[in-house]
């Protein structure tokens, strides 16, 4: 898909570093927030390699939250703690606010893209 491209009401664009990959968003609470917040434009923000098996992003506000005890896999995108973005390149057991999930990527794509060295993310809508 190419960066111009409208995205649609439910999806997200997460870039990092020189990749960009779209996330279909939940119809939950939560995920409405996270999309609000980028209405006021692209947020890049502080990221972290945890345990080789996520992206860790800290999101400089809080979210609503409703944590449930949950498995993840490849291409879930959460929130922890109500501040923290978490995209999964692999899979752990947590109590996590599910707000979406990545599209068109494998878990060997993704492990690529999001295990690297980058320190930071973009979000957008655009």
């Amino acid at each position: 898909m190419r960066k111009e491209e409208a995205l649609r009401e439910d999806q997200i664009r997460i870039t990092v570093g020189a990749n960009s990959f779209l996330v279909t968003l939940e119809d939950n609470e939560s995920a409405a927030a996270l999309r609000e917040l980028l209405c006021g434009g692209d947020l890049t923000i502080p990221a972290s390699n945890y345990g080789g098996f996520e992206k860790v992003c800290q999101l400089g506000t809080r979210l609503p939250s409703n944590d449930r005890q949950t498995t993840t896999q490849a291409g879930d995108v959460m929130l922890y703690s109500s501040n923290q973005l978490v995209i999964f390149y692999g899979s752990n057991t947590w109590a996590y606010t599910r707000l979406g999930k990545v599209e068109a990527l494998t878990a060997g794509e993704l492990e690529e893209i999001l295990s690297g060295p980058e320190t930071e993310i973009t979000m957008s809508i655009q």
